[in-house]
């Protein structure tokens, strides 16, 4: 017997007159009709979850900085009246004082106080004429000082021809003709001198001016060079900086905490029109050093590839996002592997727009462990004294989290793939991973400072695209490493390349870690190697 088919709701009269089988066939068709509108709800949580990403991606604020509503008893400036007259406040003493002078980058005030380092930035002087004087002798008026003004400008470009003049000589007595050697440069038979190629690597790296603009830039200013060759003497350079590179991931693989994340990149071709995806694996030592190894994949074995299989240090420490293959390499080598809060906070920022109160909750829980630890900052708290202050500030607050966490999966009120049960499923999966840092006073509660130091290989990706091969992916994470680490250490990049591609030829290789920026720092800042331009601009 069918199903009968109605747009209304049958009287109870109506349903009495129906064949059992009639409402065994009405139940059937209900559940069906119940199991295909949960299937599409769970879509359209999913599509809304999606719709909100896409949304603030594209129009909204990329930080997820909480801001919090202000209390609603609070009135705005300007809403309470202000009286037509009111008794003048008591006057109080106050001690003396000397207030700090307010600084400003214009040219009020002191006109002759400096914004630059005279070592290192060319001043031309121009004499300004004294309109008072004109017609006037010299013996008519007494220069009795001068005032000083400071204008930063701008030459178009700062590109010098170095012209080595070398003296072919005939001695007298012996007949014999002699002429002096030309000046060795970093890269064997190349016309460009130590100070350009440090240049053309600072720029393409440090501040992401690919090589076919640069390549303009030397055509604008009436230099002409092939292309090609720009890119064959950033390969030659960074093939010497090489050996850095490796004896600074040495000194990474040797440190107790060690902190790695991944992130993609396109380089090699895969056919006409298509880019092979390769992956930078940045890992972050606890000597503030870093280094972008390149590999093909994602694959696990990459990172025992880049972190290497020796055993690792007493009480070594791996701190990641949750990428499950890091869990198994910490296993695998008898590391302790702790986890990062930003990556957990994220997921609980992402699900606000479907679940609000919740997300902001826990959103809430989380906010109250980084104010420990921007107390610790703040009173310089170190060792055991970071210890015993995380312990008895935040791990009430982490017990009260998860207890929370534990009490909303209970309530069941939640859909499966609700982007807040996806959250608290990825936190609690990941507990004692996240608890590591409460014991260690030494691992930090993020990954948020390898996050600072990697942003310079997405800013380049949106310059330079992609990398044509795979040697080049590999240049470019030598180059990013040694420049990140220079900034790390306050170094000048531009200064640091002049100096190591100079001093690689004649280092020990024994000793090529005191190349590194971190030790270069030690042993040669104070008097780095420099280019004949130097001399000549001094």
């Amino acid at each position: 017997m069918t199903t009968p088919v109605s747009l209304t709701v049958p009287t109870p009269a109506e349903a009495a007159r129906w064949a059992p089988e009639q409402i065994v066939a009405l139940a059937q068709a209900n559940a069906a009709a119940a199991r295909q509108l949960d299937a599409l709800q769970l879509e359209f949580q999913a599509m809304k979850h999606q719709l909100e990403w896409f949304r603030r991606q594209l129009f909204g604020a990329k930080s997820e900085k909480r801001i919090v509503d202000a209390s609603p008893h609070q009135m705005n400036l300007g809403e309470l009246p202000v009286p037509e007259s009111s008794p003048p406040p008591p006057a109080k003493d106050i001690a003396a004082h000397t207030r700090r002078a307010r600084t400003t980058d214009y040219a009020a005030g002191d006109a002759s106080a400096l914004f630059f380092d005279e070592a290192r930035v060319p001043v031309e002087t121009i004499a300004v004429a004294n309109p008072e004087i004109d017609g006037l002798t010299a013996d008519q008026f007494e220069v009795i000082g001068e005032k000083v003004s400071h204008r930063l400008a701008q030459r178009p470009g700062s590109y010098v021809i170095l012209k080595y003049v070398r003296p072919v000589i005939k001695r007298l007595d012996t007949q014999a003709i002699s002429c002096p050697a030309a000046p060795e440069g970093v890269i064997r038979g190349s016309r460009a001198d130590v100070s350009f190629v440090a240049g053309l690597i600072t720029d393409k790296f440090c501040y992401h001016q690919p090589l076919y603009r640069q390549h303009q830039r030397l055509g604008d200013n009436g230099i002409k060079v092939s292309r090609p060759w720009l890119t064959q003497l950033t390969h030659g350079a960074l093939s010497l900086l090489e050996p850095i590179f490796t004896a600074q991931l040495d000194s990474i693989r040797a440190s107790r905490i060690k902190a790695m994340d991944e992130t993609p990149i396109k380089a090699g071709r895969a056919g006409p029109g298509k880019m092979k995806g390769g992956y930078f694996w940045p890992v972050y030592g606890e000597r503030d050093e870093i280094c972008f190894a390149y590999h093909e994949g994602r694959s696990g074995k990459h990172i025992a590839q880049t972190l290497g299989t020796d055993p690792p240090p007493e009480g070594a420490v791996l701190l990641t996002d949750g990428y499950a293959a890091y869990e198994r390499y910490a296993e695998k080598c008898g590391l302790t592997h702790a986890q990062c809060w930003a990556h957990s906070r994220r997921k609980f920022f992402d699900a606000q727009a479907l679940e609000p109160e919740r997300a902001g909750q826990a959103l809430e829980m989380i906010g109250k462990l980084y104010a420990v630890e921007k107390h610790i900052r703040e009173a310089k708290l170190v060792g055991e004294a970071r210890r015993a202050h995380r312990l008895a500030q935040a791990k009430p607050v982490l017990q009260q989290f998860f207890a929370w966490v534990d009490a909303q999966f209970e309530s069941q009120g939640l859909l499966p793939s609700s982007p807040l049960t996806t959250a608290m499923a990825y936190v609690r999966e990941r507990r004692a991973a996240l608890e590591v840092y409460l014991s260690d006073p030494e691992v930090p509660i993020d990954t948020n400072h390898l996050e600072r130091a990697l942003r310079v290989v997405p800013m380049g990706r949106r310059n330079w695209l992609f990398c044509w091969t795979e040697v080049g992916a590999k240049y470019v994470g030598i180059a990013q490493s040694l420049i990140a680490t220079c900034r790390l250490h306050d170094i000048d990049p531009y200064t640091y390349l002049v100096d190591v591609l100079q001093r690689i030829g004649q280092h020990p290789a024994a000793n090529v870690a005191q190349l590194t920026p971190r030790l270069w720092k030690q042993h040669f800042a104070a008097n780095p190697l420099r280019s004949d331009l130097f001399e000549i601009s001094k």
